[in-house]
This record gives structure tokens, C-alpha cells and sequence, in this order.
């Protein structure tokens, strides 16, 4: 029954991939350069370096999987106005989906931001980026079952895939607002425009309007404020519309300071975000000498719930960040969650 549930969610995922979300992550603060090409470059530090994992649906069959790694940098620090910062990043990407990875999607990015002060001192920014990936997408017809298959295992499909592998080119572009408020609070507010072009993507070569990849649109903000001394609260929210579907993300996580040092913190998060009408996703965290690393799990509530026993999917973050002593700029400013 399972295998047979299963296979229909691939069946409806794959004749209707060209319209549903992009591979996304529920740690979304977690992996900025797919959340805005805006974030890139703003953090405390020199570099910074960043993997995100994701694995869903594992109570159902063979899980769907996504991975990034991505990093980023300033550049051009002693040319540009001190309280600027112009960022360059690249990220890499995979998704899987289907029995062995039926269907693949590789992609490589470069981005690039440039944070302008507003204000004398720096608090202040407003953002714009850019960003250009280059997109592959495999389907191996032998590892997926189609509907006419169903009735006469072993058969032959009637399917006519005449291009089982896709390359193009796909634009994107943010602009973020970051700033501090008082003398430890900060708060962001971000817009990103994904797939500007809509780029053709499909298998056949009867190409329509409708094989258009449709834009994803994408506002978020949030937020982090003191509170019992040097602990802090961070909240942040997501809302994604891409076609016909949308999601809608809220949530907060609690920093307890462990060590006493707010200029190197180690600290420990727990925490939770909610996807209305899809999951709740409890987190914890920690970070320490520059690494922070998040796990989450997604606990279904939408109507798969009979199928996946409230099981969705597994996820982990790490992000590194390399700092001298002697940088101590932004470290309150930069947005984590």
C-alpha cells in the first residue's frame, strides 16, 4: 500500500513539477543565497561558508533530497565606503526526487550584492543582487512507473520523453532592507524574484507558454531583541508564491548565551516555525568558534498526514563563519534567522 501511495506522489509530483515550488528548505534563514541573492556578503566576518541537507517523505518511500553548499565574501573593502559592503557568493545545488533519483536537478549560481549605508554610521542599509545559475535536470524514464504502467507491471512506458536532459540559463534578483535598532536590537525586510525570464523547461518538444517555469516571488523579514540580559529572541517570516502554490512560514527561536561573551558567543537555540497548512517544525541549534548548526524536522499536518504517519522530512544546517579578533563590525547588525 505504501509503495503503491507512494508511486502516485511521484506520478502527481512529476506531471505537475513544472508547476509546483522550487526545492525549498524549512531552515529557509539557514541558506540565504536561495532565499535572496541580497543576503550575499552580509555577515560578521571574513567568509562565510554554509551546507544545508534535506530529506522528505522517508515514511513513504524512497525520500526526496536536497543539498547546498554554498560561500560567500566581501571584496574591494579598503576601496568602497567603509560602512558598504559589496558581497560575491556561489552556491551549488541538487535535488532528487523518485525511486534512485528518477528525476535530478543540478544547478550552479553566482551572486553578487552591494549593501549601501543609509546613515553616517553604517546602521543602516538597503541591498540589491543579482544572481545567475545554470540549471540541469535529468529524467531517467527506467526508474519511474507511469499511470498506464500500473495495471501491467513490467510493460513498457507509452511516454514520449524526447529530451530527458534540460540545460539553461536562469536569473535572479533581491533587494534587503537591514537595520539596528537602539543599541541591540535588528530587524530585516527582504524581497527576491526568482526565474525572471521563465525559462522553458520540459521534456517534450512541443514547446508552449504553459512550459514556462513559472516566478517565484518571495517576501521575509525578521528580527533578533535582547532579552534577560544577554540572551536573545529571533523571529522570522516567509512568504513564497510561485503558479499556484504558496507558502506561508512563521516562527522564533530562543538564543540562551552559554558562555558570557556576546562578542563570541556560544550559544544554544531551540525554537520552532510553523508552514500553515503543511508542517510544524521544531529546531535546535548551536553555535560556537564560528559554527553554527541547526536540525529541524518537519511534522506533517496537511492532508498526506493518513499516508506519512505525521512524518515529513529531516533537516540540517551548518554555516561557518571566519573571523579575525580585530573584526568586530556588524556583529550585532547581521541577521541569523
Amino acid at each position: 500500500m505504501k509503495k503503491l501511495i507512494y508511486t502516485i506522489i511521484v506520478l502527481l509530483f512529476f506531471s505537475t513539477s513544472l508547476k509546483a515550488q522550487d526545492p525549498h528548505f524549512s531552515q529557509f534563514f539557514a541558506s540565504p543565497l536561495t532565499l535572496n541573492p541580497a543576503f550575499t556578503g552580509l555577515f560578521s566576518g571574513d567568509y562565510r561558508i554554509a551546507g544545508n541537507y534535506r530529506s522528505q517523505w522517508n515514511s513513504i518511500g524512497a525520500p526526496f533530497t536536497t543539498g547546498t553548499v554554498s560561500a560567500d565574501f566581501g571584496i574591494l573593502k579598503n576601496v568602497i565606503n567603509p560602512n558598504d559592503i559589496w558581497g560575491v557568493g556561489a552556491i551549488a545545488m541538487y535535488d532528487r526526487q523518485g525511486e534512485a533519483g528518477a528525476y535530478t536537478t543540478n544547478y550552479f549560481a553566482l551572486s553578487t550584492a552591494y549593501h549601501k549605508s543609509l546613515d553616517p554610521e553604517g546602521n543602516h542599509t538597503l541591498a540589491i543582487g543579482l544572481q545567475g545559475a545554470y540549471v540541469i535536470k535529468r529524467l531517467d524514464v527506467s526508474k519511474l512507473t507511469f499511470s498506464d504502467q500500473l495495471n501491467n507491471p513490467g510493460s513498457a512506458p507509452t511516454e514520449a520523453i524526447t529530451k530527458p536532459t534540460l540545460h539553461y540559463f536562469d536569473p535572479n534578483i533581491g533587494i534587503l532592507y537591514n537595520g539596528l535598532i537602539g543599541e541591540a536590537s535588528n530587524i530585516y525586510a527582504g524581497f527576491s524574484y526568482y526565474h525572471i525570464t521563465q525559462p522553458y523547461e520540459s521534456h517534450y518538444n512541443n514547446l508552449t507558454e504553459e512550459n514556462r517555469i513559472h516566478k517565484r516571488i518571495t517576501g521575509h523579514a525578521g528580527g533578533s531583541f535582547p532579552v534577560n540580559g544577554n540572551n536573545r529572541i529571533f523571529a522570522s517570516a516567509l512568504y513564497m508564491k510561485q503558479g499556484t502554490a504558496t507558502e506561508k512560514t512563521i516562527g522564533a527561536a530562543y538564543g540562551f548565551l552559554l558562555n558570557g561573551m556576546p562578542d563570541d558567543p556560544t550559544m544554544f537555540y531551540v525554537g520552532s516555525w510553523v508552514r500553515f497548512g503543511d508542517a510544524i517544525n521544531p529546531y535546535v541549534g548551536l553555535e560556537i568558534k564560528g559554527f553554527q548548526v541547526g536540525i529541524s524536522y518537519d511534522t506533517n499536518i496537511s492532508s498526506l498526514k493518513p499516508a506519512s504517519n505525521a512524518r515529513g522530512g529531516m533537516e540540517i544546517s551548518v554555516i561557518y563563519i571566519h573571523r579575525r579578533d580585530d573584526n568586530n563590525k556588524y556583529k550585532t547588525l547581521c541577521p541569523k534567522f
